[in-house]
């Protein structure tokens, strides 16, 4: 997911997205421990994406 796709969001679906995304990520790793994670780029993503949308929230907190 893109920076400015992110900004456009509000902070409840940022909030919702950074739960799924976690969700995801152990999912990830789950498959990883198996030998069935095929596309291992995914967990650099998922953590990328993770942390704008924390970044963004505090961002946010600290403008409030």
């Amino acid at each position: 997911m893109k920076w400015h796709d992110m900004k456009q969001m509000d902070d409840a679906t940022l909030k919702s997205k950074c739960v799924e995304l976690r969700k995801e990520l152990m999912g990830l790793r789950f498959r990883k421990v198996t030998g069935e994670a095929e596309k291992t780029h995914q967990f650099c993503v998922a953590r990328r994406t993770i942390a704008r949308a924390k970044t963004l929230l505090k961002q946010r907190a600290k403008a409030v």
